[in-house]
């Protein structure tokens, strides 16, 4: 493959980014890295902003942006380590947490076909394809 079809391939993968997130993100009405923070902690239990910023990939600044705004949302309590003030954990609220479930509810059954429209088996295969390049 040569550098031009290297570079077509990165643009439709941009492309693809933005419209599958623009599409996430209306129909949930959460911002797609948000989501996935507050899902870590859902499933996880509360953590260390720096746990949150190697899970999602994100540098330090963007976590503190994003767990800002979702305090803000009263979706997530910060609190500084008593033992270490450097470090914050973070969990989840019970509030954020009834709104995740509800909106995995609302759109259970979600027309898949519009906001992702592979078969079971496209998906699997992007999914793989996805976390191989980011690794």
């Amino acid at each position: 493959m040569n550098l031009r079809q290297i570079s077509k391939l990165f643009y439709q993968l941009k492309l693809a980014n933005q419209e599958l997130t623009r599409k996430f993100e209306k129909r949930t009405g959460f911002s797609i890295t948000r989501y996935e923070l507050m899902m870590f902690l859902k499933e996880n239990g509360p953590c260390s902003q720096t746990i949150l910023q190697n899970e999602l990939k994100i540098d330090s600044a963007a976590v503190t942006r994003h767990l800002k705004i979702l305090e803000e949302k009263n979706y997530v309590i910060r609190e500084r380590n008593k033992e270490n003030n450097r470090e914050v954990f973070v969990r989840i609220t019970n509030q954020a947490a009834k709104e995740l479930e509800q909106c995995e509810k609302e759109h259970s059954q979600l027309d898949k076909q519009e906001m992702l429209p592979l078969s079971e088996t496209e998906e699997e295969t992007l999914l793989e394809l996805l976390t191989k390049l980011v690794k």
